[in-house]
């Protein structure tokens, strides 16, 4: 592994630990003060669905995330894999949602560019979902 893939990667898992974090307690401040200025994220659903830009809509989309689940979310890695920009974390997340138990399995992408997160994205693969 290069030295800008170790690099990376120990950017990125510092930033999951603060993303984790953020969904398990709701504070985000952590991973919002490790975005880049320019920063992006895709969302493959709902108010966020596609391309948003900034950390401002960040911290709303988050912020959202908080609410529909105010009990948290917990999340166990499964697996992680990288390169000299990127790093992709394989992950099962559970919590409760309206009252409900939710199960998921998804991707979730850093970018890292200059030591901060440049782009987000997540890919969900829904396992148990409300009123199933």
């Amino acid at each position: 592994m290069s030295e800008a893939s170790v690099h990376t990667l120990t950017i990125a898992k510092i930033a999951f630990q603060e993303f984790s974090h953020g969904l398990s307690s709701g504070d985000w401040s952590l991973f919002l003060g490790r975005l880049s200025e320019d920063f992006t994220f895709w969302f493959p659903a709902g108010p966020f669905q596609g391309w948003n830009h900034g950390r401002e809509r960040a911290g709303a989309f988050f912020a959202l995330v908080s609410v529909m689940f105010p009990e948290g979310l917990t999340l166990t890695v499964q697996q992680v894999t990288s390169n000299a920009t990127t790093v992709v974390f394989e992950v099962r997340s559970q919590g409760i949602l309206s009252g409900q138990p939710y199960e998921n399995q998804a991707a979730i992408a850093f970018d890292v560019k200059d030591d901060k997160i440049a782009s987000y994205r997540e890919y969900l693969g829904v396992v148990v979902q409300v009123g199933r």
